[in-house]
């Protein structure tokens, strides 16, 4: 059958909007199209505080606490790591699905404001993560936050931070990881290329393309030359040892251009000794969950409970 035959109805909307080129010049009016498009900082229902990152830069972080806490709890905490291809967004993107999520789970949510490529390429953004991750550490108490269960999750490309987090931190091996949670997680700089591996002719077809795919890992990489130690950090896919990552919930449409390198990588998980879970849902192109759908609530209850088992 062909993608669009594949598609589920609810999101049939995807058909009408066509393929966008992805170049330099094209960038800022994309990042202004979608930035209008979420809610603004000055609008937004998290509280910003700032930290000093990598190379004296400054790092804003967005944090979302539940609205009522019994006195004296520690709360579970999540760092959240928002998409845009490496190029484009912050965390008001997310604004009321983060804020929702924090009162629903009564846990404290860190959204990390990273820096964007082609402006600032890796490492920059997955070290602007770590900084982050860090920063909770140091401000538990303040945060009222147990690190003990702490999680970091991420949409699309903050999947694909998410998980290069997860394996820095193991590396690095300062701040543990109860788990982590990818939601159609952006892993392999070569899909949508030649050099790709995985080849599937249903996925990539509808939502997010392969040229626009190849342009953001394009940025993301600068003058990265792919020959060292670390390709697993710049793309979580291409990391060969995974063991002793944390336990992993991954989440993917069927007709995403993601779908093969996600379930690679959790069978990769699988045999390293990792917990996954994995879910491919029927008919979805990349980020589904924007349109409302029985798939999209589907989603959204999985995740929920992934992450009430993986905070405890």
């Amino acid at each position: 059958m062909k993608p669009h035959e594949l598609l589920d109805p609810d999101f049939r909307s995807f058909l009408a909007s066509g393929a966008e080129t992805w170049s330099l010049d094209a960038l800022p009016g994309i990042r202004k199209r979608v930035h209008a498009t979420f809610t603004s900082p000055d609008h937004a229902r998290c509280q910003t505080v700032w930290t000093d990152g990598l190379d004296g830069a400054r790092l804003r972080l967005c944090l979302y606490r539940p609205d009522t806490v019994t006195d004296g709890k520690i709360c579970p905490v999540i760092l959240y790591v928002h998409g845009g291809g490496f190029v484009l967004g912050q965390p008001e993107m997310a604004d009321d699905y983060l804020a929702d999520l924090a009162q629903y789970l009564q846990t404290v949510i860190v959204a990390v404001d990273y820096r964007l490529a082609p402006e600032h390429p890796f490492p920059a953004p997955l070290e602007d993560c770590y900084t982050a991750l860090a920063w909770i550490f140091s401000n538990h108490q303040d945060l009222k936050a147990d690190t003990r269960r702490l999680v970091v999750m991420g949409h699309s490309a903050g999947g694909g931070l998410a998980a290069a987090l997860a394996i820095l931190a193991r590396d690095r091996g300062e701040y543990p990881l109860m788990g982590q949670v990818l939601i159609y997680p952006m892993l392999d700089y070569r899909s949508g290329s030649a050099e790709s591996p995985l080849t599937n002719i249903t996925t990539g077809k509808i939502g997010w393309p392969p040229q626009a795919n190849q342009f953001c890992w394009e940025a993301l990489r600068g003058n990265y030359g792919l020959g060292d130690e670390r390709i697993g950090y710049f793309s979580a896919a291409m990391q060969q040892d995974l063991n002793d990552v944390p336990p992993t919930f991954i989440s993917v449409g069927a007709l995403d251009l993601f779908m093969e390198e996600s379930v690679d990588f959790a069978m990769r998980l699988s045999r390293a000794g990792a917990p996954v879970e994995l879910h491919v849902y029927p008919g979805a192109p990349h980020m589904f969950d924007q349109y409302p759908g029985t798939i999209t609530s589907q989603a959204k209850l999985d995740i929920e409970r992934a992450l009430e088992r993986l905070l405890g």
